[in-house]
């Protein structure tokens, strides 16, 4: 893949920021007229750079307040085991992330429910039934600290 330039990575950071921005906008954020600005969007977007935008929603707002971060072990981690439940998982609107992992659990998990109850029918409808599950470890968030979608994208040359 191409590297990205400064110019590249000024809108990508103008547009983590704000997605609705107009091309207008954004060229005149990133110094450009409009014509190859939207040029340059979309080829970020044909490169798989920019894979999609999103509406952020608040969970509490809509009612779903809990957040869960499971870890999840199976009985033996071989390439069709991790497969199908990764298959199973992917049909689990509750699950936010799911992430392969290193250490002592396969997989972590971030789970959201309107309650306690809520994660229970989870566990008990979904979790507990997928093939090849050995153990399964719940930690509770009591309050987000931190929550970024943006990525701390740093012009060239620009450090930390």
């Amino acid at each position: 893949m191409p590297k990205l330039d400064t110019i590249d990575r000024r809108i990508l950071h103008r547009l983590q920021k704000e997605a609705r921005l107009s091309n207008v906008d954004l060229a005149q954020a990133v110094g450009l007229s409009p014509s190859p600005c939207l040029r340059r969007v979309r080829a970020l977007e044909e490169r798989g750079v920019i894979r999609g935008y999103a509406t952020l929603v608040d969970q509490n707002v809509v009612g779903l307040p809990v957040s869960i971060f499971v870890s999840v072990t199976l009985e033996r981690q071989v390439e069709k085991n991790l497969e199908s439940f990764e298959e199973r998982i992917r049909g689990c609107p509750e699950v936010m992330e799911c992430y392969l992992m290193t250490g002592d659990a396969d997989y972590l998990l971030r789970v959201v429910t309107a309650d306690l109850h809520a994660y229970e029918r989870f566990l008990l409808d979904h979790l507990t039934r997928f093939p090849g599950v050995a153990s399964i470890k719940s930690s509770f968030a009591l309050k987000q600290v931190v929550y970024r979608t943006a990525l701390p994208l740093e012009e060239e040359g620009e450090t930390r």
